[in-house]
């Protein structure tokens, strides 16, 4: 069975347009014309994947080389894998529909250990071996790389080789590795020992590992002399790096859907539970040049409404303020809103938070850590308790009701009182916006509005590697699970909003951090008990992970709960991110004893050890960018609105039958910003644009004509509308005509009062055989019927509906073709499927695999 079959069976799984690829920028080469294939998998949901910076980063840099295909893969949910178990097929890419065993590189995205099953499952469904040494000459080399690989053991046994570090130079170089290898012939394992010569590149099985009898690891022994420690790639200048650009703009709504714009990479701030800001070293800042350009020419690819920019820590980009400034004179004129997810306490100040809010106010989250100034300087987080009220009541004072605030719980000597503080803090924040938000208005007048919302997350510490935490022990389940009851009875009784993180994922996540190679056994153990997506809360089966855990005689309290001694040789000892482990003893010290360390950025070098203060050190940019240019490209330009209203006919057919409606209104605002188009925005604080649709489609019915209305505040012809709208709107979304009409005009879902659809039976996965004579005998005796109730499933609700008086016509019109005319009586419509189903007499599982097509709107 082809990929175009397991298409034809989307209707069955939950949100087909995960599946169906051929997005805004995506890239579809011809296999024949390049000399490697890469598939670039992520193990979570497309939603999640495709929210991740690095992903669609690599994704360009690799197809910017004329040699190369790079292709993308996610995790199928549950429905489409047994899906695919049951037909037979293989998981496959997004651009060509190839499954993932005849690749050359398959590379994992790991950012967090949760996903390591989704991991096999992908690679069993791809029909490649679980473990390395099963794979054959003609498997791809299977890579991974992100976060998680600065301790990979537990899933080594599973992949070729992993990359630590800068990704942009090394892809590229692992590309041309596999290529010059496989024209010259060279063997799986040469071409393994070639890449392991590629800077940033480990491969596990050049490695061996052996353990005390107490089950500490007594060395990972390296196989080879010229291989014995591996060290992480860095890309030591941004402003070096090609300009991600074009970034693939999906068509289900993601986890952050919206434009992300790296400003700067690494941190030197120093806190002492932070993996990221240890193994990311040296802060390395883009040009602010740079991420204008960047984000002028991406908004121009992509149509997105909001720019999020990206670092650990956005308030900490030296020039932040004069960047924000300058690009809002231009995003606000273009209802293009700015959000800083990343700010920390004391970098938040009026002018930024003024600039943020001039488009729509993106939300606000801080992370104090910590409860009490004690724990939060052993920490070396630096947050002093009254910089976050000034920033609380900052940011409530300018129109913000809401605010996130996230804590860890279980740090190293962490008290009752520092427990208790967590709550008493928030409390004094919503105290904060209370104050704020009962003040005076900018304009003088009361403040309107209801009381400040404070939700505060907390979560189980997880001490990880390469921080000076890692030798602590993690906080016993029984204890997280108390603690948490704790935080959350006593969060509601003062108003607060409390969400937290499973303390069970928290423990496992524990165990993965700090874990080492015996793991392997029980991750393929859960693997085969059917664990998927561990990371997400109802997907999570605890008992399966402990019978796993049972089955191959590990404890998890070995990995999570046991102090490590200073002299303990850890399972990443071999691997290398640049900071030392004196450095990091030393750093554990000085948290013991509550000694803060300044941040490197505009204090003493700490000597980490990352650095060498020539070519690999803190690249900052004092000064920002220019206000504007000669031709004024950055001052805000007003026009005076002419507003008019045109009303677009169009088709939504091929893969687009897959948007759900609010995946389709998405598509096509997007493509109107591409276009250019003048597109009227609503007021207030969230704008959206002007464009209004008839009443939707089932997901998995082309349509020939369905209608939009779009408001204009420039006048256009409808010719030209129509031209530049098709030139950016994705395959199977087409205008076909349109006409100006009033402002006063009633929408279009009050005027519409019928569609006509051809209904084919003989097309499809369903492959439905009646005769002829005895189809036209069933349409005739649903027409002599006065009323046929149905019990139909509505906004989540049973509810009974006579469908007689809404079939206007129904006929056979040749062929096992059916015409069908549907209207809309009082607000009730049924669905094409719906009927078919009935008169049928089909299940409506096998009914929603009919092809349709909606031919007329009436109105």
């Amino acid at each position: 069975m082809t990929t175009h079959n397991i298409k034809e069976y989307l209707p069955l799984v939950r949100r087909p347009s995960r599946y169906i690829g051929g997005e805004i920028n995506s890239v579809r080469k011809d296999p024949a014309e390049v000399s490697l294939r890469f598939a670039m998998a992520f193990p979570d949901t497309y939603e999640v994947g495709m929210s991740h910076l690095g992903i669609q980063i690599l994704y360009q840099v690799l197809n910017s080389h004329e040699d190369i295909a790079c292709e993308r893969v996610f995790a199928p949910w549950k429905d489409m894998e047994a899906l695919l178990r049951e037909k037979g097929l293989p998981l496959v890419t997004l651009e060509s529909g190839t499954p993932l065993g005849e690749f050359d590189i398959l590379g994992f995205s790991l950012q967090y250990e949760l996903s390591y099953t989704n991991v096999l499952n992908m690679l069993e469904l791809g029909g490649i071996p679980l473990k390395a040494g099963e794979r054959g000459e003609a498997d791809p080399i299977v890579i991974g790389g992100g976060p998680c690989v600065f301790n990979p053991e537990p899933v080594a046994e599973f992949f070729d080789c992993f990359l630590l570090g800068d990704g942009e130079e090394a892809v590229t170089e692992i590309s041309e590795a596999v290529i010059e290898g496989r024209k010259n012939g060279a063997s799986r394992e040469e071409i393994l020992k070639t890449l392991s010569g590629v800077s940033g590149v480990y491969v596990p099985s050049f490695f061996e590992a052996a353990y005390n009898d107490d089950s500490t690891v007594r060395e990972v022994k390296p196989l080879f002399p010229d291989y014995s420690r591996v060290g992480k790639r860095m890309a030591p200048d941004l402003e070096a790096l090609p300009l991600p650009v074009r970034p693939v703009v999906p068509f289900p709504r993601t986890i952050h859907d919206r434009l992300s714009v790296e400003v700067s990479r690494g941190c030197t701030r120093g806190c002492r539970f932070c993996q990221a800001g240890m193994i990311t070293r040296p802060m390395r800042e883009r040009s602010p040049e740079s991420i204008v350009r960047l984000i002028t020419e991406s908004l121009k690819n992509t149509g997105y409404e909001e720019v999020s920019l990206l670092s650990l820590s956005t308030g900490d980009y030296s020039c932040i303020e004069g960047l924000l400034c300058s690009i809002m004179d231009r995003l606000e004129k273009e209802r293009v809103a700015v959000s800083l997810p990343s700010l920390r306490v004391g970098t938040l100040g009026t002018a930024l938070a003024s600039e943020i809010k001039k488009v729509r106010k993106t939300g606000f989250t801080l992370a104090p850590e910590a409860g009490s100034e004690r724990l939060r300087k052993l920490i070396n987080k630096g947050i002093d308790e009254a910089d976050l009220i000034r920033s609380a009541e900052e940011v409530f004072s300018l129109g913000w009701r809401a605010m996130k605030l996230y804590f860890m719980m279980g740090l190293p000597t962490e008290t009752e009182e520092d427990l208790a503080g967590i709550v008493r803090l928030s409390k004094e924040v919503k105290d904060a916006g209370r104050r704020a938000r009962g003040g005076r208005g900018e304009g003088g007048g009361r403040r309107r509005g209801g009381a400040p919302e404070v939700n505060v997350s907390a979560a189980t510490f997880i001490p990880k590697p390469f921080t000076p935490f890692q030798w602590e022990p993690q906080l016993p389940l029984k204890t997280s699970v108390e603690r948490l009851q704790f935080l959350k009875r006593e969060s509601r009784k003062r108003g607060l909003g409390f969400k937290w993180h499973d303390a069970r994922m928290s423990t496992l996540e524990g165990v993965f951090s700090r874990g080492d190679r015996r793991l392997g056994a029980v991750i393929e153990k859960a693997f085969r008990a059917g664990c998927r997506f561990d990371g997400w809360s109802e997907e999570f089966d605890w008992e399966a992970w402990n019978e796993a855990f049972s089955a191959v005689g590990v404890e998890m309290a070995f990995y999570t709960e046991r102090r490590r001694a200073d002299d303990e040789v850890f399972p990443w000892d071999h691997l290398d991110p640049g900071v030392t482990k004196e450095f990091l003893l030393e750093e554990r010290e000085r948290s013991l004893s509550v000694e803060e360390t300044p941040d490197c950025r505009v204090g003493p070098c700490t000597d980490c050890g990352v650095c060498d203060h020539k070519l690999i050190k803190n690249r900052l940019f004092a000064d920002g960018p220019d206000r504007g240019d000669g031709e004024g490209k950055w001052k805000k330009r007003l026009a005076v609105e002419e507003r008019s209203r045109v009303r677009l006919s169009f088709s939504k057919t091929g893969e687009m039958r897959f948007l759900g409606h609010l995946e389709l209104v998405k598509a096509v605002s997007r493509a109107g910003r591409r276009a250019g188009l003048p597109v009227c925005y609503s007021r207030g604080f969230h704008p959206l644009p002007k464009i209004a649709f008839s009443p939707p489609l089932p997901v998995g019915v082309e349509s020939a004509d369905e209608y939009m209305d779009i408001e204009l505040s420039v006048p256009l012809s409808v010719e030209a509308v129509a031209e530049r709208f098709n030139a950016a709107l994705p395959e199977g979304i087409k205008i076909s005509g349109g006409r100006h009409i009033s402002l006063q005009l009633p929408s279009l879902s009050a005027i519409m009062r019928a569609q006509n659809f051809l209904i084919f039976l003989k097309n499809g996965p369903a492959g439905l055989d009646i005769e002829p004579k005895r189809l036209d005998g069933i349409l005739r005796d649903f027409l002599d019927m006065d009323s046929v109730v149905l019990h139909l499933d509505r906004e989540k609700k049973r509810k009974e509906v006579d469908i007689r008086p809404l079939v206007g016509e129904i006929s056979h019109v040749g062929d096992l073709t059916i015409s069908l005319g549907l209207g809309i009586e009082n607000g009730v419509s049924v669905k094409p499927h719906e009927v078919v189903a009935h008169i049928l007499n089909l299940p409506a599982e096998k009914a929603s695999l009919i092809p349709i097509l909606k031919t007329r709107t009436v109105f």
